[in-house]
């Protein structure tokens, strides 16, 4: 297949970011290269599904991709979590009809009809009559009614057929399952030593397990930002706590639809993306955003609809999971996605209270916050082209995104792994080889780029925002440039 080459300039990409599911429909090179030119910024690694070497080669084979194209990728590893399972079932199946007595037994196989066994062998100890059980993503739904030493019994309130190894979800209940497994831990220690941007931890309860899993990336040297990825009702009842703790968000919306009830689904995660937006925390929405394309090149109304409205309500990207990962038009599903952002972000305006976050991050000095702002106000006023900001650990970055002003955002940085995180950040195009010694010369820097790229012309307005001698900790600058004027 011929390399593919962008005919648009960098500046028509959509200012939301898309982060695609890595699969056996996009993991070639060239296909990641397609993805990539059709708007992919973030390539997520599902580690529930493959072996490390396979996870290997395509990390290697995006950043060797990401290279000959001269566009930073992030790589985000999403780690599978402590998913309870069904275990071998008798015929490997078992039609649950409305009314029906099972019983779960203790145990990971069992040949009894009517006989349920999981991964987790302290499921009946934790279980107690009332509780619900959902499988199948929700489909079907037990309630316990009768429980013994080694057995719980339950009845079936929903029927359907459930099969070996599904999920089970128990909305409500307080499990005992640690926060990482084994292969959990084994999998972050690997993310950490091949230089993954991001690692996402599933099945959050508490801010203590972010913070554990930032200990244990920050002890094998990495960088990687850790995504809190929000499926329980736990992290929701300690939202504000979680956020803070996490350097970002996912709203994993399969396993919270059916931990919470789904028609509670659309205000959760508004109230998500909310906090978020408050705390500046980059978040994703995940799950089923195009799903009918993983078989059609034409997503339904509705999905459209909901990409649009997650971007309304302030999300910084949106996910496609098997649409490219075991979709018959990963490339079709980027594009739409693109298309649908395009469309929307017209209608985004600067957040009423978003000058000043509820919480400043740890690394962003007050005077940077007000040079953010003021940043902000000059280029909408002058309705300049470009926000240029020079972002050593990509916080300042990540500032200016969250005030969602529709002027784009040339991040710099000198810092590799910095440039990838900030492929995360709404509105933000990180621009790699920019010199960091002078102003006049990253100037001139930007502006060849710029008209190379045709996103801009003599007469535009360029806003520099950085620290004097751009050596300083915090950012104490904004200087306007016109375009072609001499610098």
């Amino acid at each position: 297949m011929s390399q593919p080459t962008s005919t648009e300039p960098r500046l028509q990409r959509a200012r939301t970011k898309i982060v695609a599911t890595v699969g056996p429909a996009c993991r070639a090179e060239d296909q990641l290269a397609e993805l990539i030119e059709a708007g992919v910024d973030v390539f997520r690694l599902n580690m529930a599904h493959g072996e490390l070497a396979e996870h290997e080669r395509v990390l290697n084979s995006i950043r060797k991709v990401s290279d000959r194209l001269g566009r930073p990728v992030g790589v985000l590893v999403d780690l599978a979590g402590p998913k309870i399972r069904l275990g071998e079932l008798a015929g490997g199946q078992i039609e649950c009809t409305q009314g029906a007595i099972l019983k779960f037994v203790r145990g990971e196989a069992t040949d009894k009809p009517g006989e349920l066994v999981t991964n987790y062998a302290a499921l009946i100890d934790e279980l107690h009559v009332g509780d619900r059980v959902m499988l199948v993503d929700g489909t079907v739904r037990l309630d316990v009614v009768e429980r013994g030493t080694d057995w719980v019994n339950c009845r079936v309130a929903q029927a359907g057929i459930i099969r070996n190894r599904q999920g089970v979800n128990l909305p409500g209940v307080k499990v005992g399952l640690p926060a990482m497994s084994e292969d959990d831990h084994r999998h972050a220690v690997w993310a950490a030593e091949h230089g993954a941007d991001f690692v996402s931890l599933s099945f959050v309860r508490s801010p203590r397990e972010v913070n554990e899993l930032k200990w244990l990336l920050n002890y094998h040297k990495s960088a990687a930002k850790v995504i809190a990825k929000i499926e329980k009702q736990e992290a929701l009842d300690q939202l504000d706590e979680v956020v803070k703790a996490a350097d970002g968000v996912m709203v994993a919306r399969g396993d919270l639809g059916v931990e919470i009830d789904v028609a509670r689904m659309p205000v959760v995660q508004k109230e998500i993306v909310a906090t978020c937006n408050r705390y500046d925390r980059p978040v994703i929405i995940a799950t089923q955003m195009l799903d009918s394309m993983q078989h059609s090149r034409q997503p339904t109304r509705a999905e459209v609809t909901d990409v649009a409205n997650a971007i309304l309500d302030g999300c910084d990207a949106c996910m496609l999971s098997g649409e490219t990962a075991v979709g018959a038009h990963p490339r079709a599903a980027v594009e739409m996605m693109n298309r649908v952002a395009l469309a929307t972000e017209p209608l985004v305006r600067h957040r009423p209270g978003a000058t000043t976050p509820a919480e400043l991050p740890e690394n962003l000095l007050p005077i940077t916050q007000g040079v953010v702002v003021g940043a902000t106000v000059i280029a909408q006023e002058l309705g300049a082209r470009l926000v240029i900001v020079v972002s050593h650990s990509g916080a300042t970055a990540l500032a200016l995104s969250k005030r969602r002003h529709l002027v784009p955002i040339i991040g710099i940085s000198d810092k590799p792994e910095t440039l990838r995180q900030m492929c995360l950040y709404w509105n933000v195009i990180p621009l790699a080889g920019a010199p960091m010694t002078d102003s006049i010369e990253l100037l001139k820097h930007v502006e060849q780029w710029g008209e190379k790229d045709g996103s801009i012309v003599p007469g535009d307005f360029m806003v520099l925002v950085a620290g004097l001698g751009l050596a300083s900790k915090g950012h104490n600058m904004v200087r306007v440039h016109e375009v072609g004027s001499g610098v």
